[in-house]
């Protein structure tokens, strides 16, 4: 008798065994979209955290070319795109105001630096962020002694 009843505990409980095979696949099909739209979206959310601060440095390396007394407006369009796109963020526009090659010494110069974010984005369709534009300004007093 004793082994009968071993037999049929072990005989249930690979019965109970072979109900559960697909579950693990199951739950992964359930899982598994949510964990990747998560990791997807903490990807795209740090590469504009990235591209913001690049935006904000090169703003900054603009305004202090905007400053200096001989600057043209090309000039500071120039650096500006080109820290830009040497840190990996190209098709940057830049505004000037006022031009610095008008302004009198001790006016403030604007530059800011905008890209659309749909065009610095690792992800092919960005649905995160895809339709803002990431800008950045930066306000510096025109150098001089007037």
């Amino acid at each position: 008798m004793v082994s009968r009843s071993r037999f049929q505990a072990r005989f249930r409980n690979r019965l109970l065994t072979a109900k559960r095979c697909g579950a693990a696949a199951v739950e992964f099909a359930i899982v598994a979209p949510l964990f990747f739209m998560l990791v997807f979206g903490c990807i795209e959310f740090g590469r504009a955290l990235m591209v913001q601060q690049i935006l904000t440095n090169a703003s900054r390396v603009g305004a202090r070319q905007a400053i200096t007394l001989n600057a043209t407006e090309s000039d500071v369009i120039a650096t500006a795109t080109g820290y830009a796109a040497g840190t990996a963020v190209p098709g940057v526009s830049v505004t000037v105001t006022p031009s610095p090659a008008t302004a009198a010494a001790g006016d403030m110069v604007s530059v800011t630096v905008a890209v659309p974010f749909s065009n610095v984005s690792w992800i092919p369709a960005p649905w995160f962020m895809g339709g803002t534009s990431l800008d950045a300004t930066s306000i510096m007093r025109k150098e001089g002694f007037e």
